[in-house]
């Protein structure tokens, strides 16, 4: 894939948003980093933590070409939904009860990330991110061709949205395998075999397979 510098902007300064930001600095993008804090209140911390980040303003974010939504899931309905309007949004958050406590719209048995996308309304919604760990993401990159790359899932169901991200992915040193629309984030949630394991692309997409044709026939 040609890999074009982007603007990527983190909505959120924990791990995974840091882990996200780090790796894409090394990858040659711009990155911005904001919270619900000002931006002065987090400059140090985006200085210290994601050297070549800036902190901003959340609003700011909406110059971005991709937005990295990273905040703790049972936290979702305190998203600022305007500054992700229209934008392409990567959907990071994973649903675990004993953590985010017992929220029934994620156990209606729909994906998660469809539950965030009715949410946010029209913003252009992407799954990936979410099964990997925010420490492996930056130890475990290589680059395309090599035979130990990993494999990431990408599922959207806007294509021109899936294509940007995948090809973001692809620069961060992983294989995007298109999961198909947004309902397939299923595949990847927590507790199944793709976020539990590392997976190359040939088995990545075995698995989507697998899991297409038992929800298919639920």
């Amino acid at each position: 894939m040609t890999q074009t510098p982007l603007n990527i902007g983190v909505l959120g300064a924990g791990r995974v948003g840091t882990a996200v930001a780090r790796q894409a600095v090394r990858a040659g993008h711009t990155v911005t980093i904001a919270t619900g804090k000002p931006a002065a209140d987090i400059r140090l911390l985006t200085e210290v933590i994601v050297p070549g980040a800036t902190a901003v303003d959340r609003e700011d974010l909406r110059s971005a070409d991709i937005i990295v939504l990273a905040v703790p899931l049972h936290k979702y309905q305190s998203v600022d939904t305007s500054v992700l309007r229209d934008k392409v949004v990567i959907d990071t958050m994973n649903y675990w009860a004993p953590v985010d406590g017992f929220m029934d719209e994620f156990e209606a048995g729909t994906s998660t990330s469809e539950v965030i996308a009715d949410f946010l309304g029209p913003a252009r919604v992407v799954k990936t991110l979410n099964h990997i760990g925010y420490g492996d993401l930056e130890i475990d990159s290589y680059p395309a061709g090599d035979p130990h790359r990993r494999a990431l899932a990408v599922a959207s169901d806007d294509a021109e949205a899936k294509s940007l991200v995948s090809a973001f992915i692809d620069s961060l040193g992983y294989d995007p395998v298109d999961a198909g629309p947004l309902a397939a984030g299923k595949a990847f949630e927590n507790g199944t075999e793709i976020f539990n394991g590392r997976h190359g692309a040939a088995r990545m997409q075995e698995l989507l397979s697998e899991c297409s044709r038992v929800l298919s026939n639920a």
